[in-house]
């Protein structure tokens, strides 16, 4: 009520307040154990005064008669359940206590400015007594560190909640910064010594409202980030966070949730590299006798990884690729490491079992994701191999059981190539989808050992995806596809491009699919987003955004809208209710999120439903199982479709010579002038003649090899693909006039084989 208070505490749930000026204590609160000093043990939800006969401090109060009966309050206290005071009779008065002017004498030790500039002072070498002691108590203490850092900027400390940590932590990283210095070894040995001894262990066991700040703020030290203090500081501070009960664990999540990216990052990396430092240690070669203690430190880096990708999966505080590991490939044998990972799934985890990076596989690159698939996809073709195998061989001797072939074996003519591999593909079971694919096309000679394969993908894509079928829309402004959701093909057809999309990813080879990346999303089960709305429909987006965006209230009036769709049906206009009623429900402030939600789940969801549940199924029929779930979206686009991602010039560089011709041959060197003068979509046909594919694989030029060798015959002759090797036979041209014209009208005319 206007009084100027200078003493606060707080029990449990209770609070006491002192007012100078009246000398009187007042509390709120429960009072059920009598805390609140009423006489009485109810609960008082605002101040009332606690009995007593007391006097304000003043130097010219009157001491009353019976003075020992009057109080002077010192200070008061509040603990659980109780409350009490100092207090001091009349004569021999002395001023209360000032809550608002600590006495810095009686403050515990925090890391401050004042703090590191006193400690800088000294000379490099032998610390004084007292100083060392300073420094050995306030990175011992976790309370030391939680009065550290505070956000004291417009009181944001004073928010702290499980949402807001209260932390600076740009002033954390500052702070640590001048103080961890090559010029002050003494001092940062000193902390070390402190937190490995004192501080770390204790983290296990203090009480989590004690320490939760300095699990927040330790790894914007610098000596967290030191290889040399790995084992002694990052893995046992990690070892601290994973013994985090659950509540406060929670608490820790949120607040990472809310850092800066660089700082969330900065955590992230720090165990990235705890991780790279043991693989290598590992791959130089661990004694027996510590291994167990090596598998332990590994898996408690990665667990913190795994904590960390949670968190950022609710909230994507970094990009997910953040979290690769590029130096895996190199350190481990990721197939090794695929088949303990199956036999621990199988099996069970063993004691004695290495670690399997493939339980943490958010750290895997497109790279190593790549040789997961096509290790899986090698274990299953060999497998379904010699189950192929087994039962012929039980066919000779038993006549119950039929003869079946090895591969899975396609046998299409060119002009009926849709229909011939529907017929081929409804008859096959499961069990055939899982082996090596092999392409014949009727009447042609070729030995499919790659090639052929690779342009029946081609053919048959180009003719599914025709307009003549009217299974997919086009949309002109994106030049993608999407499901038409006024086909009158039946599911089959749909199935059957589910089935080629998987067979492709399964036997290694790229498709030719216009699809957003929605589609992707869709296959890993994961849900299309406004920013797919933009990607496929770029006009109908941008309105979406700007209807998002509008500052106004008058919503209704501007934009007209209700929740319905309006689509086109043969030439016809036909308007479909997102939601139920939808017609009567009009677009304002508050329901545009929903609107745009409701508009997104009907173009890519409702609206097509059946026709990708057919889809779906012919995928996962082939290409479902674990590996696939490792993937992004936008990699198992790359996966599919490859990427455009061209470095002609590394191209060059990787290209190998056979026969009479290397880099510098004269008709070597003319071609790849002639090349790299060709404009970009005759150097896609280049590829497209000489691979099956103007696309190139996920992991870029550097994984696709050409061979180029001499063959007979003189100018007069094309040259010939072999795209099975991506192998090129080039005649010895003398003209450069003459290559090219050659080799322009060789891939003019790619389509179709000799022998291959």
């Amino acid at each position: 009520m206007g009084s100027l208070v200078t003493q606060i505490t707080c029990g449990r749930q209770h609070t006491t307040a002192f007012v100078p000026s009246s000398g009187r204590i007042y509390s709120f609160g429960l009072g059920g154990n009598g805390q609140l000093g009423t006489g009485t043990t109810s609960n008082r939800k605002s101040p009332f005064t606690v009995k007593g006969n007391w006097l304000p401090y003043s130097t010219q109060c009157l001491i009353p008669a019976d003075s020992e009966q009057y109080y002077c309050v010192k200070r008061i206290f509040s603990g659980g359940d109780q409350s009490f005071a100092h207090y001091f009779y009349p004569q021999n008065m002395v001023p209360p206590d000032d809550f608002r002017y600590p006495d810095l004498l009686k403050q515990i030790w925090t890391v401050n400015e004042t703090f590191i500039q006193r400690l800088l002072t000294f000379p490099s070498g032998r610390l004084p007594v007292e100083i060392a002691n300073e420094i050995d108590g306030t990175f011992s203490s976790a309370g030391c560190l939680n009065g550290s850092f505070l956000a004291l900027s417009n009181d944001d400390h004073y928010k702290t909640s499980v949402r807001f940590s209260g932390v600076d932590m740009n002033a954390a990283r500052l702070l640590f910064h001048k103080l961890i210095q090559p010029d002050h070894a003494h001092i940062s040995q000193q902390v070390a010594a402190s937190l490995e001894k004192n501080l770390i262990p204790k983290l296990s066991s203090s009480l989590p409202d004690v320490k939760l700040k300095a699990d927040l703020t330790l790894p914007e030290c610098p000596l967290m980030s030191d290889a040399n203090n790995f084992t002694t500081l990052a893995i046992p501070f990690g070892t601290a966070i994973l013994k985090l009960e659950k509540a406060p664990l929670k608490v820790l999540e949120n607040w990472w949730s809310v850092l800066e990216p660089p700082l969330f990052l900065k955590i992230v990396e720090l165990y990235k590299d705890v991780v790279v430092h043991l693989l290598k240690l590992y791959k130089i070669g661990i004694p027996p006798s510590e291994r167990r203690i090596f598998t332990n430190f590994l898996h408690t880096a990665f667990r913190v990884l795994e904590i960390l990708h949670r968190v950022n999966e609710r909230g994507q505080v970094i990009q997910y690729d953040r979290f690769y590991i590029h130096e895996i490939q190199d350190l481990i044998d990721i197939r090794n490491d695929y088949v303990n990972w199956v036999q621990q799934q199988v099996f069970g985890m063993l004691t004695d079992m290495p670690v399997t990076i493939c339980t943490y596989p958010f750290v895997f690159d497109a790279q190593a994701k790549t040789t997961l698939l096509q290790t899986d996809a090698v274990m299953q073709m060999q497998m379904a191999v010699d189950q192929a195998h087994r039962q012929n061989l039980s066919s000779l001797f038993l006549p119950v059981f039929e003869s079946v072939n090895p591969c899975l074996i396609l046998m299409v003519r060119r002009d009926n190539i849709v229909g011939d591999a529907v017929e081929v593909l409804r008859k096959t079971k499961n069990v055939d989808y899982k082996k090596p694919l092999k392409v014949i096309f009727v009447g042609e000679e070729a030995v499919d050992v790659g090639g052929v394969r690779k342009e029946f993908f081609l053919l048959i894509m180009r003719e599914l995806l025709d307009p003549k079928y009217g299974m997919f829309r086009y949309y002109e402004e994106s030049r993608l596809i999407w499901f038409s959701d006024k086909t009158f093909e039946d599911s089959d057809l749909f199935h059957l491009i589910g089935v080629v999309c998987g067979l492709a990813i399964y036997n290694f080879t790229i498709v030719d699919l216009h699809f957003p990346l929605a589609l992707y999303k869709k296959l890993l089960n994961k849900k299309p987003s406004l920013d797919d709305l933009k990607e496929l429909m770029p006009d109908v987006g941008r309105g979406m955004q700007q209807l998002l965006d509008y500052p106004e209230d008058d919503i209704e009036e501007a934009f007209c809208l209700n929740f319905t769709i309006t689509v086109e049906n043969f030439g016809t206009t036909e308007i479909k209710e997102l939601v139920p009623n939808g017609a009567d429900i009009p677009v304002v402030k508050h329901n545009r999120q929903d609107f745009v939600d409701a508009y997104v789940d009907y173009i890519f969801n409702k609206s097509v439903a059946s026709l990708f549940s057919a889809f779906h199924a012919g995928f996962h029929k082939v290409c479902g199982g674990k590996v696939l779930q490792l993937f992004q979206p936008s990699e198992l686009q790359s996966m599919v479709i490859g990427n455009t991602n061209y470095d002609w010039k590394e191209l060059e560089k990787n290209t190998e010579y056979k026969g009479e011709y290397w880099a510098d041959h004269p008709t070597i060197k003319k071609i790849w002038e002639v090349f790299h003068q060709l404009p970009l979509e005759k150097k896609k046909q280049f590829l497209l003649f000489l691979t099956g594919s103007d696309r190139i694989p996920i992991l870029g030029m550097k994984c696709l090899k050409l061979v180029i060798q001499p063959t007979g015959g003189g100018e007069g002759y094309l040259p010939v693909a072999h795209t099975c090797f991506n192998l090129l036979d080039l005649p010895k041209y003398t003209d450069k006039e003459t290559l090219k014209s050659k080799l322009i009208q060789a891939i003019d005319h790619y389509e179709g084989f000799s022998l291959v």
